[in-house]
């Protein structure tokens, strides 16, 4: 039922500075962790996500940025945290939480901070910051391990508890879970950035309702959710009625190795609402890859969004998500049951979730076609350091390729993942040297390991470091896209993005080192990645022969990929394109 057709007397400017007045508020709510956090997960790659929600938890306000499983499906936290405190929220209380389970966390390392905002003797907001924290204890440094034995194996499990309540801070809460983690310290020092982002959120928003009124304030929100549910309704209108399936799987679960783990969907659009029904994705796993509803909920309705007219893009809401129902059976490995694990569900079912959508609507859509991006080849690696003595673990997202094309445009070079939608960054070498003794080898684009196709994938990348401390462990956590058949998958005959290679060299000798495993690493062992790119979209050969010369000119494709594939010939010793051979060749194909 269209729900939207509710006028307003509110003044268009009075409504248009309170939504973006939200929209500022949560980008000083990033702004203040970003300087404030010391931990690398945090401070340089950025796996941040704040956000405002309405104090009954029945709506998501105002997500201008973060990860889309941090925070898509706040609501389902908030809406947790009024069943189980009711009316003992009072002004002054601040909750933690990172449970799946007992919070609708995404997983363990994402711990948010939530604080109820209040005006008047009323709750009128929640905000919340949530971001993957430094270490969450668990069987290994840095997180988890894909063979846990169940979710209380991947680390501390913390169901919303008050850590400040009435103002004061509950130091003996904060003791027991920091004692939890490894870095203790600097845990602490990412914490209170994350309260204080809050703090800032409550601070603008009661000036907000100081300066309008709580009524005028509170009417701009349902107007604004009124306005984006009407305009998304009017998106999927557009969209031919029709049930439109595909599926996407990633290499195993981290248990039982080799075997693909898919989703599947079938995408229905009727008139002005849309129905994705995942019911025939297979059941939830013995290993890490499970999602919760919660963490299901959000990358699909993030991917179905990035459809629509970009000019929604800074006011997507809970009107936004109106129109769209996301069925997720229990007991799947899309709505997994206690105590599943889910440490790899944001990059592991998440991207396969998100890519699902993805190729459905790219069949529904075929002039909005979006590909695959490329596979999340990620790792921990730990150890202790020999320059302090002091144990040291390293992520990264550096060894990932990047978007895959979109019709119209190719992939955007160097973005780092799909379940992240880029808002993860890549980190600095030079920083990552410092806090760890590797040392870089090769960072850089490689040549044909972009998706082909009328618009192009990004490319791949060429990674490697050389380990110059002692003994360490390497975990390739949530690493995937290493099968036949787990690589991105092209779109309206476009290129799939190659599959992803890692090796260990150890005193000349490289060994594969495959993803979802755990492997010994010792003084100078390099680790070589070699990363596919995005898929790519329409035919190569329909390519603007100047683009593919383009590509050739950057090294992101070799002349003989240029002739074989994308059919452009250049001259014997040049790279000016022979456009006689070129259309000869092109009427061929």
């Amino acid at each position: 039922m269209n729900t939207v057709e509710s006028p307003t007397k509110l003044h268009p400017v009075t409504v248009a500075t309170v939504w973006h007045s939200m929209q500022t508020i949560c980008h000083e709510m990033r702004h203040v962790i970003d300087r404030t956090a010391q931990c690398f997960l945090i401070a340089l790659l950025h796996d941040i996500s704040v956000g405002i929600w309405d104090g009954q938890g029945r709506h998501t306000i105002a997500i201008p940025t973060g990860l889309p499983v941090q925070f898509m499906g706040g609501k389902y936290t908030m809406r947790y945290i009024l069943e189980q405190f009711g009316d003992e929220i009072y002004p002054g209380d601040v909750f933690l939480t990172n449970d799946p389970y007992h919070g609708a966390s995404c997983h363990l390392p994402d711990w948010a901070f939530i604080r109820p905002i209040f005006f008047e003797d009323e709750m009128v907001f929640f905000t919340m910051a949530r971001a993957h924290q430094y270490d969450t204890g668990g069987s290994f440094p840095g997180g988890y391990f894909p063979n846990a034995y169940d979710i209380h194996a991947e680390g501390i499990c913390i169901p919303p508890v008050k850590v400040f309540e009435r103002g004061v801070e509950r130091k003996d809460i904060f003791q027991l879970v920091w004692n939890n983690t490894r870095w203790p310290e600097g845990v602490r020092v990412d914490n209170y950035a994350m309260i204080a982002a809050t703090k800032v959120c409550e601070k603008r928003l009661v000036g907000l309702m100081k300066k309008y009124g709580k009524e005028v304030v509170k009417e701009c929100v349902d107007e604004m959710l009124r306005r984006t549910e009407k305009a998304v309704r009017a998106e999927v209108t557009k969209i031919p009625d029709g049930t439109y399936s595909s599926e996407s799987s990633t290499d195993d679960d981290g248990t039982e190795l080799d075997v693909p783990v898919t989703v599947r969907l079938d995408l229905t659009v009727r008139g002005e609402e849309m129905i994705l029904d995942f019911s025939r994705s297979d059941g939830q796993r013995r290993g890490f890859v499970n999602s919760i509803y919660a963490s299901t909920y959000s990358n699909a309705m993030a991917a179905t969004l990035i459809f629509f007219d970009p000019e929604l893009a800074d006011f997507h809401n809970e009107g936004s998500m109106a129109p769209i129902s996301i069925i997720a059976p229990e007991g799947s490995v899309l709505n997994a049951r206690y105590p599943a694990t889910v440490g790899a569900s944001p990059v592991a079912m998440g991207t396969h979730t998100m890519e699902a959508v993805l190729l459905a609507l790219s069949k529904a859509m075929p002039n909005h076609a979006v590909a695959p991006w490329a596979r999340h080849y990620s790792h921990y690696i730990f150890g202790v350091d020999p320059r302090t003595g002091v144990q040291y673990v390293q992520t990264t997202f550096d060894s990932d390729g990047g978007a895959g094309a979109m019709s119209g445009y190719d992939g955007f070079e160097g973005a780092a993942t799909l379940a992240t939608l880029a808002e993860v960054n890549r980190s600095n070498t030079e920083e990552v040297e410092i806090r760890v003794p590797w040392r870089m080898l090769h960072y850089e684009f490689a040549t044909d390991t972009a998706g082909v196709g009328k618009w192009r994938g990004a490319s791949g990348v060429r990674w490697e470091m050389i380990n110059e401390g002692g003994d360490s462990g390497m975990a390739t956590g949530s690493a995937d896209g290493e099968h036949p058949g787990c690589n991105p998958s092209g779109v309206q005959g476009g290129g799939d993005g190659p599959l992803n290679q890692c090796h260990i060299i150890h005193n000349g000798e490289k060994r594969v080192a495959l993803g979802h495993r755990m492997h010994s690493l010792k003084k100078g062992d390099i680790v070589a990645k070699l990363a596919g790119g995005g898929a790519g979209v329409g035919n190569p050969a329909e390519r603007d022969p100047e683009k593919v010369r383009e590509d050739v000119l950057n090294e992101f494709f070799s002349t003989e990929k240029a002739r074989d594939v994308f059919k452009v010939v250049f001259k014997p010793g040049t790279l000016q394109i022979d456009r006689e051979a070129t259309q000869a060749l092109r009427k061929k194909a």
